[in-house]
């Protein structure tokens, strides 16, 4: 089996975990460790195909689909980064300590939308 059907079979579950968590908003015994699993596990997930395969590096010199994966990159990028605010305000949500949730709330919105479109164009550029 090679590494991209490895990478994509993990990167399945993971949006699986997602959309759990995201089903189970509501209840924090499973929305909270649903999202913690799925963010760490997607972190070290793409230091995995980075330190595998020089991610990066190829993205950078590519030629076919070039514009399809400056935005898959650059939507992993976005994600990675939504993913530590989501970190930081669920926490802060879990101690009482901000209000309102709403933010929490379109910020997740908003991580679940960048996740997916990474890994629906993941399907068109992975080789």
């Amino acid at each position: 089996m090679s590494s991209g059907a490895i990478f994509q079979i993990q990167s399945s579950l993971i949006v699986g975990i997602f959309l759990f968590g995201f089903y189970h908003r509501k209840n924090r015994k499973l929305h909270i460790p649903s999202m913690v699993t799925a963010i760490v596990w997607d972190i070290l997930l793409v230091l995995q195909i980075e330190l595998m395969r020089g991610a990066i590096d190829k993205a950078m010199k590519v030629q076919v689909n070039s514009s399809l994966m400056n935005f898959h990159v650059s939507v992993a990028v976005l994600t990675v980064f939504l993913y530590f605010f989501m970190g930081r305000t669920g926490y802060l949500l879990k101690k009482n300590k901000i209000e309102p949730k709403k933010i929490h709330r379109f910020a997740g919105y908003l991580t679940i939308a960048c996740r997916l479109s990474t890994y629906i164009t993941s399907f068109f550029i992975v080789k």
